[in-house]
């Protein structure tokens, strides 16, 4: 059995081949390796693919033994600081069962070069996304993770070219990119610019009527600008928000577009720990180093 471990901004999700389950981000410090139980039985888990925050101090899915810090470089920046993912990280780092952990997309990351014009592209949850959706769709996908923060990733020939970060383009419910009135509020000394990311979300931006055609509409924006590099590339939708946007992404795209729900992530993590485990040298164009 392999288990996929998502560390999303509101929750923890596991998946393996059996079952699946969630916790919130605050009762996951209490999270203990024999929670994975509800799963199945310890003796026959073979191995785990976890995503921790950001991933943006590893640049190949690595063995957790190998691993500094946690696999990033600090715990400042983009986000919300909990502990229950954190905690989950210990208490599998210490169990003893084989585990990787995926990274982030970032400037060392093998992606195009232009994509490096920012700092950060994707959180390693979006990893275990992009290769749900190829496992099913193929190799040259476009899929935009839309729920508390909108993340678009390409995929072409089976590997990571790029991708747009919550910070950088579409807002999602809850985080956004700071525009001119969030820099004022930062520069004013009102808000952090972290709390100011928190904050830029449609929840805070838009009333009700106009959110999710909003968020629908800069998702199909950032589907439609990586279909520049590869306009053969199939579209699809994943988190809480893709079957309730994904009827306008697909008219304003003129395209068919397939729709995930939010175990995505850990279903695809679950696949990335069966095939690494199994002998995989490389995932979507990462490396592995075991």
């Amino acid at each position: 059995m392999f288990i996929g471990i998502d560390h999303g901004t509101t929750a923890m999700r596991f998946s393996g081949e059996t079952g699946q389950f969630k916790v919130t981000r605050e009762d996951a410090r209490g999270f203990t390796v024999a929670t994975l139980s509800q799963i199945c039985p310890l003796h026959e888990i073979e191995g785990i693919a976890l995503s921790y925050s950001m991933g943006d101090g590893i640049s190949a899915i690595t063995d957790i033994k190998k691993v500094k810090n946690r696999g990033i470089v600090n715990r400042d920046g983009a986000g919300k600081h909990i502990g229950g993912g954190t905690r989950v990280y210990d208490e599998v780092a210490k169990s003893g069962i084989p585990t990787v952990v995926i990274p982030g997309l970032h400037r060392k990351s093998p992606t195009d070069p232009r994509f490096k014009a920012y700092s950060h592209q994707a959180s390693p949850e979006k990893i275990g996304i992009a290769y749900e959706v190829c496992d099913a769709l193929g190799a040259d996908v476009v899929v935009s993770d839309v729920s508390s923060n909108t993340v678009t990733l390409l995929v072409t020939a089976g590997k990571l070219v790029g991708a747009f970060d919550a910070c950088c383009f579409a807002p999602g419910t809850l985080h956004g990119a700071l525009d001119v009135d969030a820099i004022r509020r930062v520069d004013a000394g009102e808000c952090t610019a972290n709390e100011a990311f928190q904050h830029a979300g449609v929840n805070f931006t838009l009333p009700a009527r106009d959110q999710l055609r909003a968020i629908a509409l800069f998702s199909a924006m950032e589907c439609a600008a990586l279909l520049l590099l590869n306009d053969r590339a199939r579209v699809a939708l994943a988190g809480t928000l893709a079957p309730l946007i994904a009827p306008e992404v697909g008219a304003l795209l003129y395209r068919d577009v397939t729709t995930y729900d939010e175990w995505c992530a850990s279903r695809g993590l679950a696949k990335i720990a069966r095939d690494v485990f199994s002998g995989t040298p490389e995932i979507l164009g990462l490396d592995t180093d075991l």
